[in-house]
């Protein structure tokens, strides 16, 4: 037995449960950087997290001279900044792995100058860190009473929402949120989760009145995809949302019938001398010009699209290659903003049918929200308008409120 734990390869096969340990702490970290957490029993977690906590010292103890362990014994301590500053008050999670990384990063295998170092490193960040944050909260985050009054799941489970009163300066408003259902990290548990992440800046306020309302009435609808194309189109024939080029192109638009003048760069005097009013900052499509307006703004048309009628030396330079007509295609935006043209990639509601509707993935039926008699959300427009992009992480300072 005594030569077994004395293997060299035993200790190295061991501390590889340093690394996977360091892994599920730098895993804590991304979650408290993108998600909030929602502990339903913090004794359960807290013997959970000291459990697998005292299998990995141990493992760590006994590996400390290992390459693997001394630099999962210094990744552990930073990584938990994130954690200990917005999980603050966590301390079922946050206590064992604190106490572990210590330990391990002074009984490393490590030369005691670099622990030394790396302990002082360690302890500024944590300083700076958490004064950091302080300030921020202090200055940035705005003050205010919130109550949940209502919140509940929707009919078909895919979102749920909260009717939030905020009492401020400015009499207090009511605003409902809905957020997706469908993006939760559960563990443990299915039913009764140990612990759940929440994707954090997925609530979206649908609604909200000024003052607060004096009244709640909620209440959910399951309307088809038909009847709401059905029911918006009636509303305005003016309903836009914004689609990808390879969704433009499989539905049959061109790159040059997306091409517009952008009316709100050019002066009132250009506008006037294509026909059109000062009031009119619309995009103006170019297949809506004839060949005199278009020549106004530098522009000539073939067959094979829209082209640079007289191209300058800066321009040509940027496209030597090219043989011929210089054709928008093969400009840059920026390049097509001298020209006051811009590619749009957006398209009417009443330009699509149903079976377009459902390749942009519409469901064919979902959840409608009524408020006080007032429809503030669809389904419909939360699919079409990508409300809910859980598969994306962006970081930004929305995320330390």
């Amino acid at each position: 037995m005594k030569n077994i734990l004395s293997n060299v390869w035993t200790k190295r096969i061991t501390a590889l449960v340093s690394a996977a340990y360091a892994y599920l702490v730098c895993c804590l970290c991304y979650f408290s950087i993108f998600y909030d957490i929602h502990i339903q029993s913090g004794v359960s977690l807290c013997l959970l997290t000291t459990g697998v906590s005292i299998i990995a010292l141990v493992a760590m103890l006994y590996t400390r001279q290992q390459i693997i362990t001394r630099i999962a014994s210094f990744v552990i301590l930073p990584a938990m900044l994130p954690v200990v500053i917005l999980y603050f008050g966590e301390w079922s999670i946050i206590l064992p792995i604190m106490i572990t990384g210590a330990s391990i990063l002074l009984f490393s295998g490590a030369g005691e100058g670099a622990k030394t170092a790396w302990g002082t490193i360690t302890i500024l960040l944590y300083i700076f860190g958490a004064l950091g944050y302080f300030l921020f909260s202090s200055f940035f985050i705005a003050t205010a009473r919130e109550t949940v009054i209502k919140s509940g799941v929707s009919p078909s489970g895919k979102y749920r929402y909260s009717v939030v009163n905020t009492e401020d300066s400015s009499n207090g408003s009511t605003t409902v949120y809905v957020e997706p259902n469908y993006a939760d990290k559960i563990y443990f548990n299915q039913e009764k989760p140990l612990v759940k992440f929440t994707l954090k800046n997925m609530e979206r306020a649908v609604h909200i009145e000024r003052p607060i309302a004096e009244s709640i009435d909620l209440q959910w609808e399951t309307q088809s995809r038909a009847d709401i194309t059905d029911e918006l189109n009636k509303i305005s024939d003016k309903i836009a949302f914004t689609v990808s080029d390879e969704e433009l192109e499989k539905f049959g638009y061109t790159f040059d019938s997306k091409l517009n003048i952008s009316m709100t760069d050019i002066e009132t005097e250009d506008k006037f001398a294509i026909g059109k009013t000062a009031h009119d900052v619309d995009p103006l499509p170019l297949d809506e010009l004839n060949d005199v307006q278009l020549g106004y703004f530098g522009i000539g048309k073939d067959l094979n699209g829209y082209y640079v009628l007289q191209p300058d030396a800066d321009l040509w330079a940027n496209h030597e290659d090219t043989v011929g007509n210089l054709y928008f295609s093969e400009l840059t935006e920026k390049e097509m903003k001298q020209f006051s043209v811009e590619k749009s990639n957006t398209i009417y509601l009443n330009e699509l049918d149903d079976s377009q509707l459902a390749e942009l993935g519409v469901s064919e039926e979902g959840d409608v929200m009524i408020f006080n008699g007032k429809v503030c959300f669809r389904f419909y427009i939360a699919e079409l308008g990508d409300y809910y992009d859980v598969d994306s992480r962006k970081l930004s300072l929305d995320l330390l409120t």
